[in-house]
Order: structure tokens, then C-alpha cells, then sequence
């Protein structure tokens, strides 16, 4: 007969567990037993479930991962670690993998599923299910979520009574913070870009709850607020399941942005590559306060084009850069978009604009033969292509300004707001690993969503003079496109688009 002893260690775990909510999310670090919460809610489930009029307790379960791989390396494993075939029965190997539970009155059918087969996706919605399992859900899309819960409520069917509890649980490590489980959890805003239709279905209903469990570890901080030392947090759980050293052991040789994820369980992004900018520094780059307007100087603009388009806003004060803020949309063209930069600009007004973009916009597209630059025109904006789209030089010229210095400040300065940029920079924007053996990293930066506004950014710094002391060896920096003697802070701006003889 087989035996099962299970007891959740933490407050978070066992509240989820004796939580009845439809839909429940529980977040937490790598480690805290969360995976083994939600194979022991399914079992549980199947117990609690009232029985036919044959006695039997029937439930129907499917559980959801992102790739097959994983489903096979991580969540069955996880499950078979708990409910063994010597003792629960056999499990099929054949797609769909599946475990039926006979115990007693006990009759559990548990089906695993990958969003990386087509099969299995149209497997899901056809299936009569009591409950889904989402393994990893910051990996799934919030439309699959939306379908496991259409198919769960419907086993065993209302002519054998119906089932005492159906739903859907998750667990997840830290995702994004524009991503829909923070979104709905009440952690971060909707962003800008999210349209109105898409924005009412990450409202969270009422009929949802989200668990979050405490840190692993905790920040030692100095003086000067700089992190001298992580240290074994009291309050974390599952901590009867890990050894003395488990945390002190993962983090050894982690970046930042990693620990911060995994084990303080903090919303974020671990980018598997080489970050573009290795010079950028948080505490050193990112406006601790509210950044200040110079009101006698012009705003500088950097586009980038395309369905995911891309702009950026700063304003030069001596040598020294202040981005103040971004834009960033996605499946946008670039009318529509040029309508939300026009509302942005509104606020600078009566300052000048000096607008450069990606010179491939340059180029006609074949609906209607007007290039992104004359439409931009058409709608009162007017824009420039950068000199150049060389990537090497266009990476430099923003290299150059992290690396400068400015009466001991930093040469480039952005705005918390600024979330995509900084996230980029973080290593969101990142050369790709290679899948060969050894460090090897792609020859270009990856093409993600952080890439759009950090090629804008590229263009304004490229355009503005950055890259001229790359290219031309001066030993200062001006518009490129500029007249030697060129006072880009006191003349009209029709002529900083005279080219120098």
C-alpha cells in the first residue's frame, strides 16, 4: 500500500494549500518547495473529491509546461520523486505522457503536456478536466492560462455529480515586471503600450489569489547602501528540505540580477548572454531622484522603426546626458506611434527637438511607397536619419558616455522610469550564447524587446555627436551633422542639419 507524509514548511506554502480560491498563484524562490506544493494539491484534490455512485473519487488533471524537455527533466520527475511508479502505478511514456492514481476508492488520471508540440496544445483544449496544473507559469502565455481555465470544472461530468473542487494552480520563479502574473498580482502598473482591450484581461477577478513567499536570502548593505553580503533569511521556507548551505553554495560566481530572481525572489530578468554595455553600473547610471529640465536647452530624440517602435528623450547638458524618458510599444506602426510621441513632445514645448532615427527608415515601404521619416513629416514631426547604422559604432557611442566622467558624475544619467532602457542595460541587451562548447557569444546583440530602445538610444547618441571622435578622432563631441563652429544650444534648428564643408 502506498504511503505519502507531506507537511508544508511555511506559512506561504500551507496557506496555499488550504486556500479554495479558482485560480491560485504561489511565487517564490528556487528551492521552496513550491512544484511539490501543487503535486500535493492534486492529490489532495483527488481525495477530498465526493464519490460516484460506485464509490469511486474520479478526477482528471493536466499539467502544463512550457517545452518538452523541461517537462521531462523538471516537473515529471518532481512528481514521480512523490507518487513512484512501484507504488502509484505505472506511468505512460507515450505522448500524452500520462499517470493514472488507483488507490482505494481513489481514481486519478494526471496528463502532462508541452506548449512546445502542437499536439499537445490541441490536446488541452479539448480535454474534460477537474483541475490544471501550470508548472513554471512565468513562461506560459496568459492565453493558455485563459483556456486551462474554459476545460477545468468539467470531470467528472455533472451526471456522476460533478466535481467537489475544480480550478487552477501555479507556480512560478520572479517574472518580468510587466509580465501578466505581476501585472494581475498587484505589483507592478499596466504599461503605456498595453492596449485597452488588452489591459481589462490583466485586471485580476476576484475569483483569483496570488501567494508570494518570503526571500531566501537577505542584502547585508554598507553605509553607502552597497551590498556587502547576502545571509540566510529566517523566515524562508522549505528549509527542512535543503541542506545548511544551499543558498550560500547557488549564489557563488551569480551575477546580481540572478540572486535577485532566484533567491530573493524579486521580480526581474536573467538573460542567458553576454550583456552589451559590461561597464553599466545601477548605483552609478540610474537617477536616484526625480531628474531636472534645463529649460534653455533642446530635447534630443532617438526612433527606432518597425512593429515594435522605439523612442527615447534626453537633453545634453555639457558633456554630460539625462534620458528622461522612453517610449516603447509593440505591433504598432509607425502612425500610430507618431501620434504618442507628438503627446510626449507636448510636455517640452516651447524647447527645440532634435530627432534622429534609424537610417534604414530612409528606405520606402511597398503599401503606399512614403518612407517611417515622411510620414513623421506628415505628421509635423521632423526627423533625421543617424550618419550611420554601423552596430560597432553605434554601441561605442554609448559605451563613450558610460565610461565618461563629469565633475565625478557619470556621463550618461536615466531616469527610474525609464524601465526597458535600464532593464537593457541590466543585460536584457545581451550578445546571444552560442550552442557551441566553450564562452563563445553571437557577433551582434540580440534582437529582443529591449533592443528597440536601445538601438533609438544608439541613434540620438549617434546623431548628437557622440561617434564623431570615433570616426573623425576629435577629442570632443558634437552633432556629427553639424557645422565645425556649430552651437547646437543657440541657433534655430533648421541649420543643425547643415553637413560640414
Amino acid at each position: 500500500m502506498a504511503s505519502l507524509s507531506y507537511k508544508p514548511d511555511g506559512d506561504t506554502l500551507k496557506n496555499f494549500l488550504k486556500d479554495d480560491t479558482f485560480f491560485r498563484g504561489i511565487r517564490g524562490p528556487v528551492g521552496s518547495g513550491k512544484s511539490v506544493a501543487c503535486c500535493i494539491e492534486i492529490i489532495k484534490r483527488a481525495i477530498s473529491q465526493k464519490p460516484n455512485d460506485e464509490g469511486i473519487r474520479k478526477t482528471r488533471w493536466a499539467v502544463i509546461r512550457n517545452t518538452n524537455p523541461q517537462l521531462k527533466t523538471t516537473t515529471i520527475k518532481t512528481w514521480l520523486d512523490w507518487f513512484p511508479e512501484e507504488d502509484w502505478g505505472n506511468f505512460i511514456w507515450s505522448v500524452p505522457y500520462t499517470h493514472k492514481l488507483k488507490k482505494g476508492d481513489i481514481d486519478c488520471e494526471v496528463i502532462f503536456l508541452a506548449l512546445d508540440r502542437p499536439e499537445d496544445v490541441k490536446k488541452l483544449l479539448s480535454l474534460e478536466l477537474t483541475g490544471v496544473w501550470i508548472n513554471e507559469a512565468r513562461e506560459i502565455p496568459k492565453s493558455i492560462v485563459d483556456a486551462c481555465s474554459m476545460r477545468v470544472g468539467r470531470f467528472p461530468s455533472m451526471r456522476d455529480g460533478g466535481p467537489t473542487w475544480y480550478g487552477v494552480v501555479c507556480d512560478t520563479n520572479p517574472p518580468d515586471s510587466d509580465h501578466w502574473w505581476a501585472i494581475m498580482a498587484g505589483e507592478t502598473v499596466i504599461p503605456d503600450y498595453i492596449s485597452k482591450q488588452e489591459a481589462k484581461m490583466l485586471i485580476k477577478p476576484d475569483n483569483w489569489r496570488f501567494f508570494n513567499q518570503p526571500p531566501a536570502m537577505i542584502e547585508i548593505k554598507n553605509k553607502n547602501n552597497e551590498i556587502q553580503e547576502y545571509q540566510k533569511s529566517d523566515v524562508s521556507e522549505n528549509k527542512k528540505n535543503l541542506t545548511e548551505n544551499y543558498y550560500s553554495n547557488i549564489i557563488r560566481g551569480k551575477t546580481k540580477s540572478w540572486i535577485d530572481v532566484y533567491v530573493l525572489n524579486k521580480l526581474g530578468t536573467v538573460e542567458d548572454g553576454k550583456p552589451v554595455y559590461e561597464s553599466y553600473r545601477q548605483d552609478v547610471h540610474m537617477a536616484k531622484g526625480e531628474l531636472a529640465l534645463a529649460e534653455h536647452l533642446p530635447v534630443y530624440m532617438g526612433i527606432d522603426f518597425g512593429l515594435t517602435p522605439a523612442c527615447v528623450f534626453a537633453q545634453k547638458i555639457r558633456t554630460r546626458w539625462i534620458v528622461f524618458e522612453e517610449l516603447v510599444a509593440e505591433d504598432m506602426g509607425i502612425v500610430k506611434f507618431s501620434e504618442l510621441m507628438k503627446q510626449s513632445m507636448a510636455k517640452y514645448y516651447p524647447r527645440q527637438f532634435y530627432i534622429f532615427g534609424d537610417p534604414a527608415g530612409d528606405h520606402r515601404v511597398q503599401t503606399d511607397e512614403s518612407t517611417p521619416f515622411q510620414i513623421l513629416r506628415g505628421k509635423g514631426i521632423t526627423a533625421r536619419p543617424a550618419p550611420s547604422n554601423d552596430v560597432t559604432l553605434r554601441i561605442e557611442s554609448v559605451a563613450t558616455c558610460l565610461n565618461r566622467m563629469v565633475d565625478g558624475e557619470s556621463g550618461i544619467l536615466i531616469d527610474k522610469s525609464c524601465v526597458n532602457l535600464l532593464r537593457g542595460f541590466a543585460g536584457g541587451y545581451h550578445y546571444r550564447r552560442l550552442q557551441v562548447s566553450g564562452e563563445r557569444y553571437d557577433e551582434r546583440p540580440n534582437k529582443n524587446r529591449f533592443s528597440h530602445i536601445h538601438d533609438a538610444l544608439q541613434y540620438l547618441l549617434l546623431g548628437a555627436g557622440e561617434g564623431r571622435s570615433l570616426t573623425a578622432g576629435n577629442k570632443y563631441s558634437k552633432p556629427i551633422i553639424a557645422k565645425r563652429n556649430f552651437n547646437v544650444f543657440n541657433v534655430k534648428p533648421k541649420n543643425i542639419y547643415e553637413r560640414r564643408r
